[in-house]
């Protein structure tokens, strides 16, 4: 493998502009984290978005780096990785989550990453440069976590529904806006463990195709923790936009409720992490949200919101990928 010939001018602003994207995923996903314990009423925002920043960061104490091992070497093969790719896929994602934050749209900040990816490196090389089992993992698990996250939901709802059937509302009220600071933590800590390895995988990614490290080397220290403050820090400033979509437009939520969505999605993070798999945190709690809404009765969810965000998940790949490729190639003529 030839390392790339670039200054380390150039390598430190591609891995400033990975952790500006891993910013703009903290603050574009926050909402997924707050928006059940928020619109329940459980947390203000700024204590849930400090609860959500705390635990983000936590996770570097908690997970192996199986994701960001994924992303870094296991989609895209690093041997035909140059910084124009790099900066292609940054350059799309970080875009497609800026237009997404502003109209309030909660779509996938890993999925495009990911459809950034593959457009940049189809632009630079072709077919030859995806890896099929890889990639054919991740795409499966677009599909399969939603699902699981919509399942896992509903049957906690159901669960909780049947175990304090004899139980009065006031009281389930009451235990569950306890219950809710546990599950929006774990959801949390999951939201954190998966989202930021995928700008490590990027960064390790860049590093190795510099020839700054060895393909068998261990990811650098310094990587996993700027990554893990960086998606912390957005946290803090996510935005409040979002949060309205996620927490009252698809379904009205009770702590209960939110319980429910925020175990089912956790429960799902933390099987797709240690599984190294980079599963979409936004498809999975909302997924989790209207498994819990429909659980109640299918009118209690808004399904023209339901299906507004789920045409957003369909056209990100695409896009994402389509952007990728004209950034890269605006990158090889200006960089």
């Amino acid at each position: 493998m030839q390392t790339l010939n670039i200054s380390l001018t150039l390598l430190a602003f591609l891995v400033l502009l990975a952790l500006v994207f891993d910013f703009m995923n903290g603050f574009h996903d926050a909402a997924n984290a707050i928006a059940t314990v928020v619109s329940t009423g459980v947390l203000k925002p700024q204590s849930a978005v400090m609860l959500a920043a705390f635990f983000n960061f936590i996770a570097i104490l908690v997970f192996q780096l199986n994701v960001a091992t994924t992303v870094g070497k296991g989609i895209i093969d690093p041997t035909m990785i140059d910084h124009y790719v790099v900066f292609g896929a940054l350059f799309a994602a970080i875009t497609w989550n800026f237009l997404t934050w502003y109209f309030g749209i909660p779509s996938s900040s890993s999925h495009a990453l990911i459809g950034g990816l593959i457009g940049a490196a189809l632009a630079n090389a072709g077919t030859a440069s995806l890896i099929s089992s890889g990639l054919i993992k991740t795409l499966f698990f677009i599909f399969l976590s939603p699902l699981l996250g919509f399942l896992i939901g509903s049957l906690m709802m159901l669960l909780v529904s049947w175990l304090f059937v004899r139980s009065t509302p006031q009281r389930i009220d009451k235990w569950f806006r306890r219950m809710q600071l546990l599950s929006a933590s774990m959801y949390s800590l999951g939201h954190g463990g998966n989202d930021a390895q995928k700008t490590m995988g990027i960064i390790w990614m860049l590093l190795i195709a510099a020839g700054v490290t060895a393909a068998t080397d261990p990811l650098p220290l310094w990587v996993v923790v700027s990554c893990y403050a960086a998606i912390s820090l957005g946290t803090l400033f996510g935005g409040w936009r979002i949060v309205r979509t996620m927490g009252m437009k698809i379904t009205k939520l009770k702590p209960v409720g939110g319980f429910c969505a925020e175990t089912g999605g956790a429960i799902t993070l933390f099987l797709a992490t240690s599984m190294g798999i980079p599963v979409s945190t936004t498809h999975t709690i909302t997924s989790a949200i209207v498994g819990v809404g429909s659980a109640r009765k299918m009118t209690a969810v808004r399904w023209g919101i339901a299906g507004t965000i789920l045409w957003a998940w369909i056209f990100t790949i695409p896009a994402t990928a389509l952007i990728a490729a004209i950034a890269w190639w605006i990158g090889k003529h200006a960089l």
